[in-house]
């Protein structure tokens, strides 16, 4: 056998070898770099449970990194998220919860995204004098996972969200309004006592709404305008302070009345509905 087919003869045995090690050396670093991941993500949920929320984000982001294609990566992605939001960091989770949608858009985690992105945004909102942004954003957002994805467990919360931004929202019209009054610039602050009944009826400050209507038109001559909102606010507030502040804005000399003769004066008030939308409809 001559030097050539004995240096065949060896080659065709250890290119099988060859190809066996280059693969076992493969799987075995995918194993280490698997357990890298972990052991960086398990990390980060330790540093999180101990109150270290920034150490953890740097952790979440290695886990990431290091197999961006497995099922760890977009948890990591998300739980980096949190980690920010926890420490009260929002505008920062609101940006990790964006590329998190935009690297990942199968993940069936997108409804808590959107729910964390809405709280990120719900939790900035001060009062109702401050910046109009936090709120709007959040409305935006609760709304969003409302429809897109009504049998989540954060519809509920989400809806309820809404509810107390929509009270928020209303303070900030009669925050506004009450400023107008008080500078005697009747028409902007109608407009915004307007706005709340329109838009806001739900809310706490529907009541003082239609009185500060009844005050403003009064104030200004518009007795007419007055008494049909002294009427709006009688038939659905007969009993509510804002209701006793309009009566005395007609009646100077007004003294809180007995429950008994409260009841009585109802049943004339609600005569005099009738025979005022009578009117109206002839």
């Amino acid at each position: 056998m001559n030097f050539i087919l004995k240096l065949s003869i060896i080659l065709l045995f250890l290119t099988p070898v060859s190809c066996s090690k280059k693969i076992e050396v493969e799987q075995i670093k995918e194993v280490s770099v698997d357990l890298q991941m972990i052991e960086a993500y398990e990390e980060g949920m330790k540093q999180l449970n101990l109150g270290q929320s920034l150490i953890a984000v740097k952790k979440f982001n290695e886990a990431e990194l290091l197999f961006p294609q497995s099922k760890w990566a977009p948890r990591s992605a998300l739980m980096s998220a949190y980690a920010y939001y926890d420490y009260s960091f929002y505008n920062d989770a609101i940006d990790e919860v964006d590329r998190f949608l935009k690297t990942y858009p199968n993940s069936k985690r997108k409804d808590y995204a959107h729910y964390l992105k809405a709280m990120s945004f719900y939790n900035q909102i001060v009062d109702e004098k401050k910046d109009l942004g936090p709120i709007l954003e959040a409305k935006q957002n609760f709304q969003f996972i409302i429809t897109e994805y009504p049998e989540s467990e954060y519809a509920m919360d989400a809806s309820f969200k809404l509810e107390l931004i929509e009270e928020i929202l209303a303070a900030k019209e009669m925050h506004i309004g009450r400023f107008y009054l008080k500078k005697e610039k009747w028409i902007p602050a109608i407009n915004r006592f307007k706005k709340v009944i329109k838009d806001y009826d739900r809310s706490i400050y529907a009541e003082e709404a239609l009185h500060r209507l009844v005050e403003v038109h009064y104030r200004i001559g518009l007795l007419e305008e007055s008494k049909k909102y002294a009427i709006l606010l009688g038939y659905n507030y007969q009993s509510g302070e804002w209701y006793q502040n309009s009566y005395r804005v007609f009646n100077k000399n007004y003294e809180k009345i007995s429950d008994k003769k409260k009841k009585k004066n109802n049943k004339s008030i609600l005569k005099r509905i009738s025979s005022i939308l009578a009117k109206d409809n002839e």
